[in-house]
């Protein structure tokens, strides 16, 4: 029993740490950050609608960092059916400058463009 735990407190953390983004059908977005930058975390997005939110943390996520090519944080990004449809990016100063309604306004063209 003793060896059956060790065994799993030691491949416990490999399955974390190689869990990566999945992106799926319909309207989602993803906000990409970093723990080291919470600060400037975009906190109205999960105030989105017609959507799936899901967050990404880059630091500990390195996969889809790269996957996504996200090369500054925050980063969000809208999905449709897995493609990329539009992408706000924060400036030098790591904030982001997209509003909830320009964002929210993307999401409910595109929602529209579904009926």
């Amino acid at each position: 029993m003793k060896k059956l735990l060790l065994l799993l407190m030691l491949t416990l953390p490999i399955v974390v740490l190689s869990q990566t983004l999945k992106v799926g059908d319909g309207i989602q977005v993803v906000h990409f950050n970093a723990g080291w930058n919470s600060a400037a975390d975009v906190k109205w997005v999960n105030d989105l609608e017609h959507c799936k939110i899901k967050k990404c943390d880059i630091a500990t996520d390195t996969e889809a960092q790269s996957k996504y090519e996200i090369v500054v944080v925050p980063t969000i990004i809208i999905f449709e059916d897995g493609e990329e449809v539009k992408r706000y990016q924060a400036d030098i100063s790591f904030a982001i400058k997209a509003t909830l309604e320009e964002v929210q306004e993307k999401i409910n063209e595109i929602y529209g463009d579904d009926f």
